[in-house]
């Protein structure tokens, strides 16, 4: 049986969404799809609140276990025989690996992915975005997803398309992330969401977080912040606005100044800038930005409420090969914390 939704876009929202605000806001508070359309969850003059979600919540799974390093699978689109020789690399020193869906570049349908993954004998956490779907087809996915047994669905609404990337074609936005998490839960699949901790109103992240939960979601994936003691803060907010769902942190992986300037290029993520000069100025960057990845990840697993990590960022600007053995080179030293 499918849950019934609300289905009353926030006034001034390009991307139709009723639960807020979206991870792509800027950091002037503007609109990500409209830089001069300012946000209506950032808008003082604006009526956008954060929802309540009505009851009743599903009874939503939860990952079991939940992943302790869980790495992003970075391949070239639809280039079949890379992402099973990335797969036989990451899917022995990781605990589950994260599917992104990229706007600039889309791949195979999320089912394939998933079982691809599971021949390699790995966890297939896989990224539904609200951005190509609508909910007709992303019911259609949750339900292949749930009986391939994967391991969650990551609920996103999704960035938007630029104007220069494929401009013909529509952007849907049916549903937003809240709700999304509600019917993966409903369709007993797993359901994480991100955190973007960092992002404006950076005030209300804590309290979007917690009616994320309420609607069914059992993990979040947090976005990079400047330091562990930033996300330290953040969750102690949450837990005080009601998440109290275990977190995986984002680790940010990167080992020259191309995969450095990609994540900061997103709006919400921070990097430590002293963390990105010290692996950018050693004498060798590769073995540098491994070295910083783990340290993060160590302190990062130290933060109360914290189950995880996510290394994500493409790791190398020298190709996808090289880029999956630096991951596979940290996931491989945070073995230990799995044990």
């Amino acid at each position: 049986m499918t849950p019934t939704l609300i289905d009353a876009p926030t006034p001034g929202c390009p991307k139709r969404m009723v639960f807020g605000p979206c991870g792509g806001v800027r950091d002037d508070g503007s609109c990500e799809l409209d830089a001069g359309l300012p946000c209506p969850w950032c808008d003082p003059s604006g009526p956008a609140a954060i929802r309540s979600w009505p009851e009743p919540v599903p009874a939503a799974p939860a990952p079991d276990p939940a992943p302790v390093v869980l790495t992003d699978l970075t391949a070239p689109p639809y280039d079949l025989r890379a992402t099973r020789a990335i797969l036989e690399t990451l899917a022995p020193v990781s605990d589950g690996l994260l599917i992104g869906e990229d706007q600039h570049s889309p791949d195979f349908p999320p089912t394939m992915i998933a079982a691809e993954i599971l021949a390699a004998g790995g966890a297939p956490w896989i990224t539904l975005t609200c951005r190509d779907r609508n909910r007709a087809v992303l019911e259609q996915e949750l339900a292949g997803l749930a009986e391939l047994g994967v391991a969650g669905v990551l609920c996103v609404t999704g960035d938007g398309r630029g104007p220069d990337v494929r401009p013909e074609i529509t952007q849907v936005f049916d549903l937003d992330s809240t709700r999304l998490a509600h019917l993966a839960a409903a369709a007993g699949v797993p359901a994480a969401v991100a955190v973007v901790p960092a992002a404006p109103p950076s005030e209300r992240r804590a309290e979007a977080l917690a009616e994320k939960q309420r609607a069914g979601a059992t993990l979040a994936v947090a976005n990079h912040v400047g330091s562990p003691e930033d996300l330290a803060s953040f969750l102690a907010e949450a837990r005080d606005a009601g998440a109290d769902l275990p977190v995986v942190a984002g680790v940010a992986v990167y080992t020259d100044a191309d995969t450095a300037a990609v994540l900061s290029a997103f709006p919400g993520l921070a990097l430590d800038p002293e963390a990105v000069a010290a692996v950018l100025n050693a004498p060798d960057p590769l073995a540098a930005g491994i070295d910083a990845a783990v340290a993060e990840a160590e302190a990062m697993l130290e933060v109360p409420g914290v189950v995880g990590v996510n290394l994500s960022g493409r790791a190398s600007a020298r190709g996808w090969r090289v880029g999956t053995e630096v991951k596979a080179e940290i996931a491989s030293r945070l073995a230990g914390r799995r044990s």
